[in-house]
């Protein structure tokens, strides 16, 4: 009997190259998310070679001897590839490939991979394809050889992959076309929330830095059945759910796509439609992991990249999660936050209290009301319910009291 043969999908292994500009930067740290993200593409990381330099090479990245030395661990590791922690220009990315005779990958090209393999939805693959072709547009030559060297692997997958044998014009009519289709996602949006307006239903935006456990607490509080992984990026589509409060109002939660350091411009024009989530939503529920030792770091990107996106003037709570995992004392603090709570989405620690500060928010953007309504008006009562927080209702003879919080909006149509 013959015996099975198992195969096996190879990882790449790859070296982390990244260059140091000041003695205070944090290089290391963003090689440590490099690695993450690598680890997420499906690439093993071999080595690691960090340069100081007071800017960065024009022409080669770093310097003449790290490339000797990159050359020489790429030998004795076997890797595949190099990854480098800044975004490469296209003489940059030629260049490195011709003196290192490998394949030459940056953290753009990587986020663009995972985020290939992550869409699933009709809008997420159009943004993501359109991110892809902005990118290789002005890199077709460097990627071209690069990619062909290997056979595919990262930077391959997802629908930019046969977009690498077009040439520019045909590539400018792609991303022609697929800006159009991108406005009509925009306008679909707008009229989504355009309804939700109508409807008086308050949104609330969860954001924060990827692997924060947004999916998480977005399933935890709503029962929806968002992918949970300890990865990044695990979500890539955003997902909104309703949740009834414990006031019996109603609210709208809106996962959005997680934050990272060095987001990728190309990123941040292909998503604005869904990041825009944030900038229409009347709450901003930023989950901040407690247990990661970089907190401050992460919490700073992400309000940088929420100021980038002009969402101001916003109420925001801060919810530090992963209690769970936080050992010993820890100072959670954000003094750019309105409120800021405690919680664990996995273990259900401090979520009522997170709700009673939602409700509190949504209060102060409200205003009270105590009418004795007629009977014959008993149908305000129910828009009061509907669209606000009902705190009393008392039948009497002379007609129905109530007393309760409404959004400005429907004053005038509860009013006698």
């Amino acid at each position: 009997m013959a015996e099975m043969i198992e195969l096996k999908q190879v990882k790449e292994k790859v070296i982390l190259v990244g260059v140091s500009t000041d003695d205070h930067d944090d290089t290391e740290k963003s090689l440590d998310e490099l690695e993450e993200l690598a680890s997420t593409a499906g690439a093993v990381t071999v080595g690691r070679v960090v340069q100081n330099l007071s800017q960065i090479h024009p022409v080669t990245y770093v310097g003449k001897g790290k490339l000797d030395e990159i050359k020489d661990l790429l030998w004795e590791t076997e890797a595949t590839g190099i990854i480098c922690d800044d975004e490469l220009s296209p003489i940059q990315l030629g260049n490195m490939e011709d003196a290192l005779n490998t394949k030459i990958m940056d953290r753009t090209l990587i986020i663009l991979d995972i985020f290939a393999n992550r869409a699933s939805t009709n809008e997420g693959k159009i943004q993501v394809e359109l991110a892809q072709l902005k990118y290789r547009q002005s890199r077709l030559v460097g990627l071209g050889k690069s990619l062909s060297r290997l056979g595919g692997g990262i930077g391959t997958r997802g629908p930019g992959e046969k977009k690498l044998e077009m040439d520019r014009r045909l590539i400018k009519g792609r991303i022609a076309q697929l800006n159009r289709e991108l406005k009509d996602v925009k306008r679909h949006r707008e009229v989504t929330r355009e309804q939700r307006s109508r409807n008086q239903v308050p949104v609330i935006a969860i954001v924060g830095y990827t692997n924060a456990g947004k999916s998480t607490l977005l399933n935890t509080l709503t029962g929806a059945d968002v992918l949970e992984e300890d990865k990044l990026f695990a979500t890539l589509d955003p997902t909104t759910r309703n949740l009834k409060l414990p006031s019996k109002q109603e609210v709208l939660l809106t996962d959005t796509v997680g934050f990272i350091r060095k987001l990728p411009h190309h990123l941040i024009e292909a998503f604005k439609s869904t990041l825009e989530e944030a900038k229409y939503a009347d709450i901003i529920l930023h989950v901040v992991d407690a247990s990661n030792p970089q907190m401050d770091e992460q919490m700073y990107i992400v309000y940088e990249t929420l100021m980038n996106l002009e969402v101001k003037n916003k109420p925001v709570i801060t919810a530090f999660n992963k209690q769970d995992k936080v050992d010993g004392e820890v100072i959670l603090r954000d003094f750019k936050a309105d409120h800021v709570v405690n919680i664990s989405a996995k273990t259900g620690e401090g979520l009522e209290n997170l709700q009673n500060v939602i409700e509190e928010v949504l209060r102060e953007q409200k205003i009270l009301i105590e009418q004795l309504y007629p009977y014959a008006d008993a149908g305000k009562i129910q828009l009061i319910r509907k669209y606000g927080e009902l705190l009393e209702e008392e039948y009497r003879e002379e007609g129905i009291f109530a007393k309760g919080y409404i959004p400005i909006e429907i004053y005038e149509k509860v009013k006698l």
